[in-house]
């Protein structure tokens, strides 16, 4: 009888372990997803970002080089893609600055949208104003309105 009892609790207690479990949820399961879901979004932003950060950079040297060059010379040609790059590095990075602080700001829209959906609605902060029931005892709206509109169709009654 003792072996049957102690195989009926340890069953018992292995099926209790594994039902919660399995019902338990992390409480930072909503936090991870909604942070892969925000960058997920925002993944495509930020490839663009890099992208122009780099095309502003060349195309900054580019100009420098064509424009030294038809104004300078050969030696002029250096000095332009010189201070083309720099002005074109400090431009594109001017642009990543303002880019990065979109691209938080973004992330941070979706991730509380994403949470805010996951969460049930707060309670309401009042109580609901009182019904007013029909047939009670100081006269309900329904005869309210009803009186009111006896007066307004027989103003001489």
């Amino acid at each position: 009888m003792r072996q049957v009892t102690s195989q009926l609790v340890g069953a018992v207690l292995a099926a209790c372990t594994i039902s919660t479990a399995a019902m338990a949820q992390n409480p930072y399961y909503d936090d991870l997803a909604c942070r892969q879901y925000a960058e997920q979004q925002i993944a495509p932003l930020r490839g663009q970002a890099e992208a122009e950060a780099v095309g502003s950079t060349l195309l900054g040297a580019g100009l420098g080089a064509a424009l030294g060059g038809a104004l300078g010379g050969g030696r002029g040609a250096g000095i332009g893609a010189a201070s083309g790059a720099i002005v074109g590095g400090s431009a594109g990075a001017a642009n990543a600055q303002n880019t990065n602080a979109y691209l938080a700001q973004q992330y941070n829209n979706f991730y509380a949208g994403c949470m805010a959906a996951r969460r049930p609605a707060p309670p309401p902060a009042y109580a609901p104003a009182p019904a007013y029931m029909p047939g009670s005892p100081g006269g309900g709206t329904q005869d309210l309105n009803r009186q009111e509109l006896n007066r307004l169709q027989n103003p001489y009654r």
